[in-house]
């Protein structure tokens, strides 16, 4: 038996018995389940610890079972202001599904910095959702191993800079086209997307007549 101390965000939240929650959470070490005994209770310490949009500092207590106990849950920062907009909620609560969603196959410590930087952004107000959505989509498909190329087209052949591509949804892959809203300057803004922490996507400036095409591109290729 064993106790041990972690960064969490929580996944999902079940009522059990008639006081007690089944809690999943996302950690730096993967998605761990646990039970909060006695959570439902007024003058529960465990309670604020496990809110939605929240990073918390808990402490879990491993004994012969599957499921470990939570024993100690502290809230180290609440998102409070994604709950103000109803699009970054809206899209808040679909990042955390998705996200539960892929861990249940594919369960990397990436999951949760890709999380955490996604709700720390939702909570500022003045990032455009757009960017974050960008964001987050082309970072999922790259964990659930279907990173999109910026090197090659959908036949191979490096991408040119004086040549314009479309999104191929069939062959999940950029298609040269003659017609393609694609230029080199929305090449060059996905790739940095597609590597960049989102505190650096954040600082670049003059994207906002490419933003909604490359939204439309990330979207698609993380096919939610």
């Amino acid at each position: 038996m064993s106790d041990r101390r972690t960064r969490a965000i929580v996944l999902r939240r079940t009522n059990y018995g008639e006081a007690d929650r089944i809690v999943q959470f996302l950690t730096p070490e993967g998605r761990q389940s646990v039970i909060a005994r006695g959570v439902r209770k007024e003058k529960s310490k465990l309670a604020g610890g496990i809110e939605l949009f929240a990073v918390s500092d808990v402490v879990i207590h491993r004994g012969r079972g599957d499921m470990g106990v939570l024993t100690s849950a502290r809230l180290v920062h609440f998102y409070r202001h994604i709950l103000e907009d109803y699009d970054r909620l809206q899209f808040g609560y679909e990042a955390v599904k998705q996200v539960g969603r892929a861990t249940e196959t594919v369960d990397e410590s990436e999951w949760y910095d890709l999380l955490a930087e996604t709700i720390a952004g939702l909570d500022v107000i003045t990032i455009p959702r757009m960017l974050i959505e960008a964001w987050f989509y082309l970072r999922f498909a790259a964990l659930l191993g279907h990173e999109l190329s910026f090197k090659h087209d959908v036949g191979g052949e490096p991408l040119q800079a004086n040549k314009r591509y479309m999104y191929d949804v069939s062959e999940r892959g950029l298609r040269e086209h003659i017609n393609g809203e694609l230029t080199a300057d929305h090449i060059k803004f996905l790739r940095l997307l597609n590597v960049k922490p989102l505190g650096t996507i954040v600082q670049i400036g003059g994207v906002n007549d490419i933003l909604p095409d490359c939204w439309h591109v990330a979207r698609q290729h993380a096919a939610i």
